[in-house]
């Protein structure tokens, strides 16, 4: 195994992982160009029990738009000093516990901001105000998928989603059993920092939240074998 987290103590900041800081987003903390209202803040980011919970709640921060930030929390292996990143013929998985509240939008992805494609791979995007659709997408050699299954993926249940990155197919993984290949790949050289996090949808795509309730997701692990 490349990577194991388990989240079974604190987070590892410095070394590890990073928790205040993104370069996918456009002012380092926040992205509003991207429709998000999360401001990146470690501190929205809790363990306990062998869980990592992040949290997005209502912030003291103003966007550049005018609109309210929401705190929200996100860790990267990006400037940590180990610097971590997947690569090609890697297989990444992650369980997670899908939120409930309107505008949550959690999301296991990848990022090279030196990279002419920024190497985005999304393992999944989630809304849920769509709570039966994990959104699988290459954004390197596009190719996507809106996977639908209304047994596996709910608000507030736990999935394991797993993708394989292939230099010729990206594959993706639920509980186990392939759902997509993209049959455009990676390249033979790719490599990029991962992101797992939990955004705010800002209400261009996805509805904005309603009222100022908390929301949270939640994982268990991030695994990466090699």
């Amino acid at each position: 195994m490349a990577f194991d987290e388990e989240f079974n103590g604190p987070i590892a900041y410095g070394s590890r992982w990073t928790g205040d800081q993104s370069s996918s987003y456009h002012y380092k903390t926040h992205n509003p160009n991207d429709n998000k209202l999360d401001w990146i803040d470690k501190s929205k980011v809790t363990v306990a029990n062998g869980v990592a919970t992040f949290t997005a709640a209502p912030s003291s921060h103003t966007l550049e738009n005018g609109k309210q930030a929401w705190d929200a929390g996100l860790l990267t292996t990006e400037f940590s000093s180990q610097g971590f990143q997947v690569k090609t013929g890697d297989y990444a998985e992650t369980r997670v516990k899908l939120p409930a509240g309107t505008g949550a939008w959690p999301a296991l992805w990848t990022w090279n901001g030196t990279s002419g494609t920024h190497g985005e791979i999304d393992s999944f995007e989630y809304h849920a105000d769509n709570s039966s659709t994990l959104e699988l997408t290459n954004h390197v050699n596009p190719n996507h998928l809106f996977y639908k299954d209304t047994k596996s993926i709910a608000n507030n249940g736990w999935v394991t989603i797993g993708t394989y990155y292939g230099a010729n197919s990206v594959d993706w993984y639920v509980n186990g059993v392939k759902v997509f290949s993209d049959g455009t790949g990676v390249g033979a050289n790719w490599s990029a920092y991962l992101i797992l996090n939990l955004s705010v949808s800002a209400g261009k795509y996805h509805p904005a939240p309603q009222g100022t309730a908390p929301i949270t997701f939640a994982s268990d692990y991030v695994r990466v074998y090699r």
